[in-house]
């Protein structure tokens, strides 16, 4: 008999153990929840017999301890589906607002999306214990709620999701500060909310573009935010995605470089063991070898930096470049006709795939949908001056374009043609890199183009030089010391093909498209003359 007394025996004492453990770690929670209570300035008198429904989560339980196989549901997918359904949720605490001591609203937001809970005090679910601790959670910590979805019978204006939680349990993963340097509510609201409550005799708070640069993680908080950067993720896939069916590549070059990659003064400069050396000012060179060693076609997405004393609304220190060099058979126009596909491709599939991103961008910078046509307008620069000079505007034919003409030149492209994309080519080879090829019947242009969205430049491209004495003489005549770009050249030595490419910056993009003010507004952390940080 004694063999089969001791397995009984050993079962008892770990259901024992078990047992024992279950209550310590209730004590725990009662003891958490109090101290919770206390930190949110609520006095509890006794134990709650509901303290393991609330309370702060202690770090051991954050620290990867255990997968506990719970099924989370997203906030953006709370719909009327799943009505009387059990959810659990996280979060960050957007609002929350007591009603009396037996009943609390909360609004949950997750990556822009927002829901409201509702914590009422009923027996063996909520306690009013549960609700003080709920309304001492700070803004903008992170909460973990499970309740029932329920349907309410009027629309929710204060959130995005149509629905409520009835909350059977709360807890917070992380506190945020108790005082916060600037709300996220005041940094989502548009001027428009602001002109029209001064007409109203009311004042609210503005927070200015520096403000929200210095604290920037807040910033990305608001629902403008959140749509700015999942739709420029969306152009640099679209970019890549058409590419790759056209048959590019994409490549990755060095950001360290021996000497300027776009002549002039405009880079940083550094030492490299000793070696003079500078950061990019763009992957011209490298994308161009790539080329000479038969890749074809390839494109490039990574940072650009610019050593520009530049204060205006689209110079930015530090971009992301989207950039192409592909072989050409006749015309630098092949290029032109990849550029033309590309972008009204990536036009119709932001409009078709970020529907929900552009209504919250136009809620807070109300802007018209760019007008574009399904074949992109060409002009050459000479017919882009005289549109300008018959409009009363005097313009040096071989000079560059200044941000007002630009301006003026897409208001007069719009009346004439009903387009805010266009390219203009041809330009006067004086005011573009010394690496583009100048015009086969008047040396005095080239075949190279930029192109326009809204009356600003976003792309600048050309045929490149691939005969390495012309590369040399015009490098000379731009400034730019041979020695430091002598294996570039050296790789049109060993048998190059006509060439072409692009340069594209995709904050512009961003920008343009969404007919925003400001390139900071789409950079997310920006680096410009007066900015390092955050």
């Amino acid at each position: 008999m004694e063999p089969e007394q001791q397995p009984s025996q050993e079962t008892s004492k770990k259901a024992a153990k078990k047992e024992a453990a279950k209550a310590e770690k209730l004590r725990r929670r009662q003891e958490a929840a109090a101290a919770s209570a206390a930190v949110a300035g609520v006095s509890i008198e006794g134990p709650d017999p509901l303290a393991a429904n609330y309370g702060d989560i202690p770090i051991k339980d954050l620290q990867s301890k255990s997968i506990s196989g719970r099924v989370w549901t997203t906030v953006s997918s709370l719909t009327e589906e799943l009505k009387d359904r059990t959810v659990l949720i996280r979060g960050r605490a957007q609002a929350i607002r007591a009603v009396g001591k037996k009943m609390a609203f909360f609004t949950v937001r997750e990556k822009g999306y927002t829901v409201q809970c509702v914590l009422t005090v009923s027996p063996d679910l909520v306690s009013a214990q549960m609700v003080k601790y709920a309304t001492g959670i700070s803004k903008e910590s992170f909460v973990d709620i499970e309740g029932v979805v329920t349907v309410p019978p009027e629309a929710i204006k204060g959130a995005s999701q149509q629905v409520e939680v009835q909350v059977r349990k709360i807890h917070c993963v992380n506190r945020a500060a108790a005082v916060l340097p600037i709300n996220v509510e005041d940094a989502a609201r548009s001027e428009v909310e602001i002109e029209k409550a001064l007409e109203a005799g009311e004042q609210l708070v503005r927070v200015n573009q520096d403000t929200r640069l210095n604290y920037r993680i807040l910033d990305l908080r608001t629902p403008a935010n959140q749509a700015i950067y999942r739709l420029e993720f969306q152009v640099s896939n679209l970019f890549k995605e058409f590419l790759v069916y056209e048959d590019f590549i994409e490549i990755y070059t060095p950001k360290l470089i021996a000497g300027s990659s776009e002549g002039g003064a405009a880079v940083f400069k550094l030492d490299y063991k000793k070696q003079p050396a500078c950061l990019a000012q763009s992957p011209q060179l490298h994308k161009q070898m790539a080329i000479c060693g038969d890749l074809g076609r390839v494109f490039i997405v990574g940072p650009v930096f610019r050593a520009e004393d530049s204060y205006t609304h689209r110079h930015l220190c530090e971009f992301t470049g989207l950039d192409i060099e592909m072989e050409i058979k006749e015309h630098y126009f092949e290029v032109m006709d990849i550029v033309d596909r590309l972008f009204v491709n990536m036009f119709d599939k932001l409009n078709e795939r970020c529907k929900k991103e552009l209504e919250a961008i136009g809620k807070q910078y109300p802007f018209t949908p760019l007008k574009y046509l399904r074949k992109t307008l060409r002009l050459t620069f000479e017919e882009g001056i005289q549109m300008l000079k018959d409009a009363g505007h005097e313009i040096d034919p071989l000079g560059d374009l200044n941000t007002e003409s630009e301006r003026t030149l897409g208001k007069l492209v719009l009346e004439k043609y009903g387009t805010e994309f266009y390219i203009l080519h041809r330009y006067p080879l004086a005011v573009r890199p010394f690496y583009t090829m100048p015009c086969h019947d008047n040396e005095l242009y080239s075949n190279s183009f930029d192109v326009f969205i809204r009356g600003e430049e976003i792309i600048s491209g050309a045929q490149r030089v691939h005969i390495p004495e012309l590369l040399e003489a015009r490098a000379t005549a731009c400034g730019i010391d041979l020695k430091t770009i002598s294996s570039y050249i050296d790789s049109f030595r060993y048998g190059a093909p006509p060439h072409g490419g692009i340069g594209v910056g995709l904050e512009r993009v961003v920008m343009l498209f969404c007919g925003l003010d400001n390139i900071r507004k789409v950079s997310l952390f920006p680096r410009d003359p007066r900015r390092l940080e955050p």
